[in-house]
């Protein structure tokens, strides 16, 4: 069963690598809608952080656009309360052009969160001189005596878009397979991911950045 989803995950990710569309374009049939609503109904903040002054989750006004603020050193996690197993996850998120002096752009997209948000897969959200930077992924997975951080650093060019331009991610989960695919191809994966199921969320860390579509489609 195990070499069966392995199979089906190189398959997905072979498709993604020849083709620019994503998964949503190729095929818009079948997926779940989680962007939240001014509520945030669904979704729970995780790890709040005593220093926030300004709202840090929050919809714009015209409520096309989740805007996450985690500038002034904020760092918060938001989780959607529901577990997945196998699936695709599919993000669309932009730098906000108003970042004040010297921003430090950084933040996240989760999949197989833990409830408490202790431990995580993330596609990583951030530009920088070092990785890890946008397309990586970042494993906060169990260790002893406690989670162990693995980072996997994509090997080819940044496909990340110019600040105020959308970026697109595609999560692909499948047994212990993830891949993260952005902007057209695959820029990272792993195949030995010990958390089997899981939530999917988002995180606040020192940047300002928005968000405009989160689906999900199970995989069989």
């Amino acid at each position: 069963m195990n070499i069966l989803k392995g199979l089906v995950l190189a398959a997905l990710v072979a498709a993604q690598e020849q083709s620019a569309k994503s998964a949503l374009e190729s095929d818009p049939k079948g997926w779940m809608d989680l962007f939240p609503d001014r509520d945030l109904k669904g979704w729970k903040r995780l790890n709040l952080d005593p220093k926030a002054k300004q709202r840090v989750w929050g919809l714009s006004e015209d409520g096309k656009f989740l805007e996450i603020d985690g500038r002034n050193g904020v760092k918060e996690d938001l989780l959607y309360d529901k577990e997945f197993v196998d699936g695709i996850y599919h993000v669309e998120w932009r730098w906000a052009k108003d970042q004040g002096e010297k921003p430090n752009y950084n933040g996240g997209v989760y999949v197989r969160a833990s409830e408490d948000a202790k431990m995580w897969i993330q596609a990583q959200v951030a530009r920088g001189a070092k990785p890890p930077v946008v397309g990586d992924i970042i494993e906060l997975i169990p260790g002893d005596p406690k989670p162990k951080r693995v980072d996997v650093i994509q090997k080819g060019a940044s496909r990340e878009a110019p600040v105020g331009d959308w970026n697109t991610y595609e999560v692909t989960c499948k047994g212990k397979s993830v891949s993260v695919w952005v902007n057209g191809g695959v820029t990272a994966s792993i195949d030995d991911c010990p958390l089997a199921t899981g939530r999917v969320g988002l995180q606040a860390e020192f940047a300002l950045y928005e968000v405009r579509t989160v689906k999900y489609k199970p995989l069989p």
